[in-house]
């Protein structure tokens, strides 16, 4: 079976619906599907886990998948080890993180969608896709026991990437900044990956989707803008 990914930096664009604005790319990438497991692990507070379902269930209704999450599952590996689809939804990547290691299903998740069942993640769910959690923008809630993640993709992202606002009288840190600092301990090239854009992944493609461009940052080297359609593959560690 060949590897089959969406990797999404948001899950909701500006003035649109929840996944509204891939909803014809879900159709494909999902079409030979008729359920999907849901884990809503990420979301801290706010909406329990049956609420993030029933908004994703009302979404993947429109392209006639059933969705359950993965907490109504007395055994979650076993959900994920017998998922037709999965995605992962977006949140706090260290209490996602935190909850998949806890639940037994990091190991099972990575080895079932490197074998092929069709995964999408957006945000929180995109970061883990990548090497290590490290380049997150999240706050650290929680404590989890690795930072180390799936590994679907040999290198790490930062969704929702933000380039410096010029006009901003804002002296903090840039998403740049952040970055070149986890370069100064770590080998890993990072992709910054902005609003409405995606990966398509195949197999060993990965293909950058969207109207915008991505930037790549790699450990020593200027950061470089990458067009959408470009072909990623060639990143490595």
């Amino acid at each position: 079976m060949t590897k089959k990914l969406i990797i999404a930096s948001t899950s909701t664009l500006h003035g649109g619906d929840y996944l509204s604005y891939l909803l014809p790319t879900l159709k494909t990438h999902f079409e030979s599907c008729k359920t999907l497991l849901f884990i809503p692990y990420a979301r801290p507070g706010g909406m329990t886990h049956d609420e993030y379902t029933a908004r994703v269930k009302t979404t993947f209704t429109l392209i006639g998948i059933e969705v359950r999450g993965i907490h109504e599952f007395e055994n979650a590996p076993e959900a994920v080890k017998n998922a037709e689809a999965i995605f992962t939804g977006g949140g706090n990547t260290f209490l996602l993180v935190n909850q998949l290691y806890e639940n037994k299903v990091m190991d099972v998740l990575a080895d079932v969608v490197k074998s092929g069942t069709p995964y999408l993640g957006s945000s929180a769910g995109s970061n883990i896709a990548g090497i290590s959690m490290q380049t997150t923008n999240d706050m650290p809630v929680v404590y989890p026991p690795s930072f180390a993640t799936l590994g679907l993709l040999p290198f790490n992202l930062n969704p929702h990437y933000l380039d410096a606002d010029l006009q901003s009288k804002h002296m903090g840190e840039t998403r740049e900044t952040r970055i070149k600092e986890f370069h100064a301990f770590n080998a890993i090239p990072v992709l910054g990956l902005r609003e409405g854009s995606w990966l398509e992944v195949t197999g060993n493609r990965i293909i950058l989707k969207g109207e915008l461009t991505a930037r790549l940052f790699r450990q020593g080297m200027d950061a470089e803008e990458l067009a959408s359609e470009t072909d990623l593959s060639w990143i490595k560690v």
